[in-house]
């Protein structure tokens, strides 16, 4: 098993002022705050977005209560592991409340508008595109059914439907915010996206309850950087037992190797640090050597972005 590697000079020299509290919150309110402000200079309706959702504007035939859906999709039984009722992305709550939930959509927006400085506003989906176009290049066949570890509020989920619109689709999450803000977001779209048969499924990907050999291919989309090396490992694992003989796995998410972190100036990665607790950890895992050692074959590692790379194995 690989140890975690020491951060740099510089990266503890952060850890060390984001382990004062004081500057831990400063950093993260400005984290927030900049992330609000990117997304309306480049036409990203956070706050009319974020409203929108809290209001439910829905149409007249779909009306229902945010309260009742969390409560339908909720897995009572459930234990959250250590890692994840920590404080992620800004939020004191981490993932396990409506804002966090209700905002991720405008924040993926904001987040990627500057991949590709001609993109702006399209660069989520020019990011997601790339590692749909890799997927399609380098899986053998399409997948009849596939399972989005990590699914989030749907992003990923409703992109992959769209790419493999014959497959069956499980999205598995831990926060059941997210799956409630997935599933409408589901609903809102069903009439052009088709997607309203997928099945969301409230469990850590990690340990997700669900048959084994049950699916074609799995798929990661930007899960692992928000990951202790621990759980990391043990999603892969999982990943193994879930997916049928032949079957691959598909990871996409930040390029440790990317000059664009490489390059990045203190004060950004200061606040980047501050809203990805383990970010040290995921620079640090060989995920070449733990696709190995779950079980899969050597990764085909693939560059999609200025700084995000994709990983695909097929089973060992």
């Amino acid at each position: 098993m690989n140890a975690i590697a020491a951060p740099n000079l510089l990266s503890s020299l952060i850890n060390r002022v984001l382990a004062i509290k004081p500057l831990f919150n400063l950093a993260k309110g400005r984290a927030r705050a900049m992330m609000i402000e990117r997304a309306e200079s480049i036409g990203v309706p956070w706050r009319e977005r974020v409203q929108q959702l809290r209001s439910r504007h829905t149409p007249a035939d779909f009306a229902s209560d945010w309260e009742s859906e969390l409560a339908a999709i909720r897995n009572p039984d459930l234990s959250y592991p250590d890692y994840y009722v920590n404080s992620f992305h800004a939020y004191e709550e981490g993932n396990l409340g409506w804002l966090p939930a209700l905002e991720v959509e405008v924040a993926a927006h904001a987040v990627h508008a500057r991949i590709w400085p001609e993109a702006g506003a399209q660069g989520d989906a020019k990011l997601r595109q790339s590692y749909h176009d890799l997927l399609k290049a380098q899986l053998p066949q399409a997948p009849k059914d596939i399972i989005d570890l990590g699914c989030g509020v749907g992003m990923s989920t409703l992109t992959l439907q769209a790419t493999f619109p014959r497959a069956q689709l499980t999205g598995v999450d831990l926060s059941p915010y997210f799956l409630t803000v997935a599933q409408y977001r589901c609903n809102e779209g069903s009439s052009s996206d088709g997607a309203a048969g997928v099945r969301w499924h409230h469990a850590a990907a990690e340990a997700t309850g669900l048959p084994d050999a049950a699916y074609d291919l799995a798929s990661a989309c930007l899960v692992f950087h928000e990951l202790p090396q621990s759980a990391a490992k043990a999603i892969l694992q999982e990943a193994r037992r879930l997916l049928r003989p032949g079957g691959h796995l598909a990871i996409m998410d930040m390029n440790p190797r990317s000059e664009v972190f490489a390059q990045m100036p203190p004060f950004v990665l200061t606040l980047l640090k501050s809203t990805e607790p383990y970010l040290d950890e995921y620079f640090a895992l060989d995920f070449e050597q733990a696709f190995i050692e779950a079980g899969f074959e050597p990764p085909v590692v693939t560059c999609n972005s200025p700084r995000h790379r994709t990983l695909v194995a097929r089973v060992r």
